[in-house]
Parts: C-alpha cells; structure tokens; sequence
C-alpha cells in the first residue's frame, strides 16, 4: 500500500478568544474598586501609559461614540498600524509637567485596626498579676473561642495543650478549669462558655440575679418550654400569673446570645455607585460615574522614541519591548472605553423599561429577566450578567444594585404579572398590620394575596417571608 501526499481546503468557523476579548470580558465584570486596583497597577507596570487630565464626556457624546461604534464592521485582526498611528495622533505631553504637592493628612486621620474580642480579652488578662502558667492557660483559652466568644474546646483537649510547650508535659485540668473561671469573669459577661445556656447562666450571676429567682430556674431547667413559647405551662409550673411571667421573659430576652458581638471587627463597607439615573426636564438622564478613575492616553515621550527607533536597526529590543507596552496600552484604553459604554447602554435599557418603578416606587416594579435587556441592545445575556454583577445604580428611589430590577413574574388574575419583590413588598404589609395575638399564617398570607389577584402558594409565601427575615406567626404570636 502506498502512501500518497495531497493538499484539500477546510471550510470551517470557530471562536477565537483573542487577548482583547479576554482583557474587556475581565474588565466588564470588576467593581468599581477592582478597576481602580487594575487600572493603577497598569500605570506603574506600563510606562508608555500616563494619567491624563480629565475631560467629562456628555450623554450626547457617549450616545454618538457608541453609534458610531456599532456602525464600524469589527476587526478581525488585533494588530494596528504603528506608523500611521505615531503620524497622526496629536502629540500632547511635550511639555514638561508639574506635579502639584498636596499636604498630607493630619496622623490622628489616620485608620487604625479596631479591637477585637481576642485582645480585649488578652488586654485584661495581662493587665492580671497572674502565675505565669494560668496566665499562658488563659491566653489558650481565649486562642480557642470562636467571634460570638463561645469556647469550642474541651477541657481535655486545652489540657493536652501543653505537649507542645517546651517540657512536652500536659497541664493538669484542675489548672485548666481555674484559669477557665477567671477567663469567664472577664468582661463581656457570659464569655468562654461551652454553650448558650451556660452563658445565659452567667450574665444572670454578672446581673446580681439571685441564686432562686425565676429566670434563673426558667433557664436552668425549663429552656426548651422557654424556647417553644411554652408560657402557659411555665406560669402553671411555677405558680404565677401569666402577666407576671412577663417581666421574667423579658428579663431573659435581653441577654446576649452572642456575648462577643459587641467587639465584632467587622467595619461598614460604603457602596459607591457605578450609574447615576436623574431627572432632568421631566426625563429620566443616565449619567456614568468616572470619579475615581483615572483617564489613560499614550505618552508622547515614548511615541517620539518609537519614531526614532524605527530606523535604527540596532535598537530592535528596544523596539519590540516599547510595542509590546503600546500595544497593551491600547488594549486597555479600549477595553475600558467598551466597558463604560457597554454599562451605558444596559442602564439606559433598564430605564426605559422600569420607567414605572422610577416615577411611582416598588409597587410598580414590572418583571423584567436577563434576556429583556440583551434583546433590547442587541447583546447577549451574559454580557448583560457580567454588566450588572456587583454594580450600583442611584435613583430617584436610592441606591439599588443592579441586579435588583431583575425578578421573575408571577401570574395575576387581571392585568399583567406582578414583581416578586412587589409581592414581597405586599407580604410584608400584611404581616406589618396584623393583630399581633393572632398573626397570619403563611395560608391566610396566600389568600389575602388570592383576593388580590396574585396566584401564589403557601411554599412560596413562606419562602418569601424566609427571605424577608420574618419569623413563623407561631414565633410571631404575642402571648402576653
């Protein structure tokens, strides 16, 4: 059998995710913090590019650029005409610049890490004169509670602890449980406890509750019928009056289940908006929010030196190391022109769409999915996904992330679906104006909204109300 060469033609199409596709996929689903890390990272590891001042750009012209753009046919090619580029472009950074000073400032401004439960703990201990081995056992201790200040060790297993000291011997638990009871009397009350009830036990003791009074014993051993809002039985047990119950509940109510919450290090994270929506002239007006981030162009000083360099033949390294940077430049500059249009559009879009919601409020919130917005601008839905992942829109009726126009219908007997959020909305009035004695249930919440019109099931209203934070009418009942 002989082998035989010969040449044939293919005809086929695939998707080519070039490096500027990739680099405006990336950047399109930052946050407003992200770019700025990217975008400054990129003007220290990239010296063709260079911060220009910034220039406001109007709706009208953003609106322009972006016809303009969909009337371009796409490139295939990725690359660009060095030549032409160093030609025409204007060069605009011949001149020298100055950098003006800004004073720093004050040292009592600046940010410092809070305290948490681990070195108020730690704080007090040291401040102790304490034998040097309970002090180390109750540095242990604190090293084994969780951000709530329970303990989430045994007694034993901080015993064997000691293995790995210098003397490889374990601490006796007899030391362990002392340096355990002086940990406990440290402030917060009710810290370093095994469990809730315990805990509960010893905010009571740090309250001046007597050894016999009521709550004691109610949580000592009666805490499940506590915990089932059992106060009928509990009052029948104890032989009081129910309405003299009601103090001792309350007492109860107001310890801390999370003794170590208060000295939660977690700090408030400030949401600063992508998208702002005003009304100007009885018209809704999509105004991009560029505070923050800086505009890029190509410097002039290295766009002269490429020119230079082009008839050098000696210089090819150099050459080929300042095209690289301009061609990634580029890539960026583009990449973010894309994105800030592309958020343009899909904001414009949801505008128009829930124009309703923006003049009368949450009632009049329509439906609306994905595929509503990208057919609409003629993308896909994905891109519209990566739009508004972890991006904020400010409106007339606040700041809303974007992801929050976008909610299922659900079928109305008369007129057209309802918002989910509207429905929600519509549960939460309810359960607001119940008689509190007797709160709804989730089947009276879904026939109150089937004389509405809305068709929804019981499932869905307590799923609904889960998600509103709004506890069982079992939990909600007013016994007192």
């Amino acid at each position: 059998m002989a082998l035989e060469q010969k040449l044939s033609l293919k005809l086929a199409q695939r998707l080519v995710m070039t490096p500027s596709l990739q680099q405006a996929i990336k950047l399109l689903q930052m946050t407003r913090m992200e770019l700025q890390t990217v975008v400054t990272q990129e003007l220290v590891e990239n010296p063709i590019l260079e911060e220009a001042e910034f220039e406001e750009s109007s709706t009208s012209e953003l609106e322009a650029e972006a016809k303009a753009e969909e009337s371009e046919p796409e490139s295939q090619e990725e690359d660009f005409d060095l030549e032409a580029y160093l030609t025409n472009v204007w060069d605009s950074s011949s001149e020298p610049r100055t950098n003006e000073y800004r004073e720093a400032p004050p040292l009592e401004n600046t940010l410092t890490q809070e305290q948490d439960l681990y070195d108020h703990l730690l704080w007090q201990i040291h401040m102790a004169d304490l034998p040097d081995e309970q002090r180390r056992l109750a540095e242990l201790i604190v090293g084994n509670l969780n951000p709530d200040g329970f303990l989430v060790a045994s007694v034993e297993e901080i015993a064997n602890l000691g293995l790995g000291e210098a003397g490889g011997v374990p601490f006796s638990e007899e030391a362990v449980r002392e340096a355990l009871e002086l940990v406990q009397s440290l402030d917060p009350p009710g810290i370093a406890c095994p469990g809730l009830r315990e805990s509960l036990m010893h905010q009571l003791d740090a309250r001046g509750e007597p050894e016999d009074s009521l709550a004691r014993r109610i949580v000592a051993e009666d805490w499940q019928l506590f915990l089932k809002r059992q106060f009928p039985a509990l009052a029948k047990k104890y032989g009081v009056e129910l309405a003299a119950l009601e103090p001792i509940v309350e007492v109860i109510k107001g310890l801390e289940t999370r003794p170590g919450r208060e000295f939660n290090a977690e700090r408030t994270h400030y949401v600063t908006p992508d998208v702002y929506v005003v009304k100007v002239s009885g018209d809704y007006v999509v105004q991009l929010n560029d505070d923050g981030l800086p505009r890029l162009r190509i410097s002039g000083a290295y766009r002269k030196m490429l020119a230079q360099l082009q008839a050098d033949d000696g210089a090819s390294e150099a050459r080929t190391f300042i095209k690289d940077k301009l061609r990634s430049a580029l890539w960026l500059i583009k990449s973010l022109d894309q994105r800030q249009r592309t958020i343009y559009k899909v904001t414009e879009s949801i505008v128009r769409q829930q124009k309703e919601f923006l003049e009368n409020g949450i009632d009049y919130l329509r439906p609306m999915v994905l595929r509503d917005v990208a057919a609409d601008i003629g993308m896909h839905e994905s891109t519209v996904s990566r739009v508004v992942s972890n991006k904020y829109m400010h409106t007339p009726r606040g700041l809303c992330p974007m992801k929050f126009f976008f909610h299922s219908g659900i079928d109305r007997e008369y007129g057209s679906d309802i918002s989910s959020l509207t429905v929600k909305r519509k549960i939460e009035q309810l359960i607001q104006e119940e008689d509190p004695h007797k709160p709804i249930s989730d089947n009276g919440l879904a026939a109150a909204l089937k004389r509405e019109g809305i068709n929804i099931a019981r499932r869905t209203v307590a799923k609904y109300r889960d998600e509103l934070g709004v506890a069982s009418s079992t939990q909600r009942k007013k016994i007192f």
